[in-house]
């Protein structure tokens, strides 16, 4: 059995271990809930977006637009979305196992440092890597989609795809690997965008006049809805990041807690058999003095 003051040194650290985790655990909450405010607040654009995209649907030829034209896939480009820090579980781990799936020749786009840390470890085609602070900036997410987009207008990659932490609630954070170009049609674009705007998107059949005309107008949306889609990835990248770092340092905490108890226990029990030794010698003493 280990020393009485052993046991003390352990106790000690454990208690500051869960001191830690508890404030890692309150800030990680906070930042989780700014996060999904965040998210929620997108779904206007995105209603206002599938206004604007249906009332063009109709008007348009779509195989004029480089983003809807086909080609044969060469080469995959992957836009991974990851942390910039560890302590957040498996969420990670989660999204490399989507990367080590793909196969064929792809080459990547990283938004997080752990992103960037696991391409160049894994010796994958790495075209460049962004940091995107907790706040999200739209700034810096443009910068990225751009240049991912640049590389699929340029044709370094035939296609472009998007790998994230799906948030779903705050225990569930799922991977994903959704296309991102070349768009399907119109019509997808304009039900994805109502499905994110939850129900808030309405169908406007009036007659419209476009200036300088549709084909243009599409030509200037487009870019737009492939930036706020890479936005709404990140956002939701930042929302499970911090719902799984919260979750971990929650069990952390608690099995804190729970070790402490043991220690407590073990603490106790050592200390009472030195008592019961030290009483035991006394009498022995007295006896053998007698």
């Amino acid at each position: 059995m280990a020393s009485t003051r052993d046991i003390r040194r352990r106790i000690k650290s454990v208690k500051n271990t869960r001191q830690i985790t508890k404030a890692m655990e309150l800030v990680a909450a906070s930042k989780m809930k700014k996060a999904q405010q965040a998210a929620i607040a997108g779904r206007g654009y995105a209603a206002l977006m599938a206004e604007m995209l249906a009332a063009l649907a109709n008007r348009v030829e779509e195989s004029r637009h480089p983003f809807l034209a086909r080609r044969e896939i060469k080469v995959r480009g992957i836009l991974l979305v990851t942390t910039d820090k560890g302590l957040c579980g498996p969420l990670n781990a989660n999204l490399f196992k989507l990367v080590t799936e793909i196969k064929g020749s792809a080459k990547y786009v990283v938004i997080g440092r752990k992103g960037t840390q696991f391409i160049a470890r894994t010796k994958r085609d790495l075209l460049a890597d962004f940091p995107v602070h907790d706040r999200v900036p739209f700034a810096e997410v443009k910068v990225a989609a751009e240049f991912i987009v640049k590389q699929f207008l340029d044709g370094v990659v035939d296609t472009v795809e998007v790998i994230y932490p799906h948030f779903r609630n705050t225990l569930v954070q799922v991977p994903s690997r959704l296309p991102l170009l070349p768009l399907q049609s119109l019509k997808e674009v304009v039900d994805d965008l109502r499905s994110d705007a939850a129900g808030t998107a309405r169908t406007d059949d009036r007659e419209m006049l476009f200036e300088p005309d549709p084909q243009t107008v599409l030509e200037a949306l487009l870019p737009l809805y492939l930036n706020r889609e890479v936005y709404q990835h990140v956002l939701d990248a930042k929302a499970s990041e911090h719902s799984a770092r919260m979750v971990a340092m929650k069990t952390a905490k608690d099995n804190a807690t729970n070790l402490i108890g043991d220690l407590t226990l073990e603490y106790n029990k050592a200390r009472q058999a030195g008592i019961t030794q030290e009483i035991l010698e006394i009498a022995a003493a007295q006896f053998s003095a007698a």
